[in-house]
């Protein structure tokens, strides 16, 4: 489901192509001052930086928030919708992150689209 890759800590830069976080080999999710942000577990649940579940995503992309409330579904070609199927995003397979007007607003190469989407579009790391 959510695989990891194996190497070096995978990258998150906005649109202006500045810092703002990386995903390290463990899951662990760290902003641009380095400080642990959250966690991506193998299981798919998501942590916030206390270590409570902030979410989940489900084998389907089905993503949910603590309460287990459907906040939004990441399809299989990257298009990431909310809770009301509407198209907030994309993650581009090549990383490329972009809103729902096709805006360019970041880029997330080498990272698990579900995981990009996660930290664009769903703000479960605050």
């Amino acid at each position: 489901m959510l695989s990891i890759l194996s190497g070096a800590a995978q990258e998150m830069r906005d649109g202006s192509y500045r810092f703002i976080g990386k995903i390290e080999h463990d899951g662990t999710v760290r902003n641009e001052s380095y400080m642990m942000i959250g966690r991506f577990r193998k299981d798919g649940t998501i942590e916030d930086r206390n270590y409570r579940m902030a979410g989940k995503i489900d084998a389907d992309g089905t993503v949910r928030d603590r309460q287990y409330t459907m906040i939004g579904k990441i399809e299989p070609d990257g298009t990431v919708r909310d809770r009301h199927y509407r198209m907030i995003g994309k993650v581009e397979s090549d990383g490329t992150i972009r809103d729902a007007s096709y805006r360019f607003i970041g880029t997330a190469k080498d990272i698990p689209p579900r995981r990009a989407a996660i930290f664009y579009f769903f703000n479960l790391f605050q």
